[in-house]
């Protein structure tokens, strides 16, 4: 019978805690520029120039029906090939990861935007407010608090996403993890380590999410 003993981890602390700092960064980084992606081709998409909202409509499928480890492969070896830039793993994980949950938070965006009525913007520009004004004031606060729980879902996706930045040699988590299974000979115990500390984040924001899912309800 296997007898566990978490002792052996105690002396590779520093690289348990440098591996989780790795993966809040990627994640950190990853979670804005998706936004900001999000954002741009979410807005974009409710345009009626086909110019516009078509090659955006492709970008959003494209990165919805690729898995993401394929992307962030891809991203490294193949992209560096195409557009003949020499690319570092750093900037081809952020870049895959970035697209990647830009998609999904355009898609969100999109859908809470045309969830406002669409009566309260013709009524406000009845009342001589521009369209930007109707955005801002009018649809965006209302859409913003139905998008909230839903970005908070996919924003937890992308911290769990960072997980696979271990295939292109980068410090997070599970690399560090893996590194220190193989010079202890107790795979057991560190994968165990690292699911507690991905459970010890990701546990109570996803409580957070139901709480808020729970409101917008009420």
């Amino acid at each position: 019978m296997y007898e566990w003993n978490f002792g052996y981890l105690w002396q590779y602390r520093q690289l348990f805690v440098n591996g989780l700092m790795v993966t809040l960064g990627y994640s950190l980084l990853c979670i804005v520029f998706g936004l900001a992606v999000g954002l741009v081709c979410g807005m974009g998409g409710l345009a009626k120039n086909r110019l516009v909202y078509l090659p955006l409509k492709w970008y959003v499928e494209l990165f919805r029906a690729t898995p993401v480890l394929v992307l962030i492969i891809w991203f490294y070896y193949a992209l560096p090939v195409l557009v003949g830039v020499a690319m570092t793993a750093q900037v081809a994980a952020v870049l895959a990861l970035s697209l990647y949950g830009g998609a999904f938070y355009s898609e969100i965006i999109r859908g809470g935007i045309i969830s406002i009525d669409g009566g309260q913007s013709d009524a406000a520009r009845a009342l001589g407010m521009t369209r930007f004004q109707v955005m801002r004031r009018v649809v965006m606060p209302q859409a913003l608090r139905r998008m909230t729980p839903p970005l908070m879902n996919q924003s937890i996706m992308q911290l769990k996403n960072t997980s696979l930045l271990s295939v292109l040699a980068l410090p997070d988590l599970l690399y560090q993890g893996q590194a220190v299974a193989h010079e202890t000979y107790r795979p057991l115990e560190a994968y165990t380590l690292i699911a507690l500390m991905y459970i010890a984040i990701l546990l109570p924001a996803s409580m957070l999410v139901r709480r808020l899912e729970a409101k917008r309800v009420e």
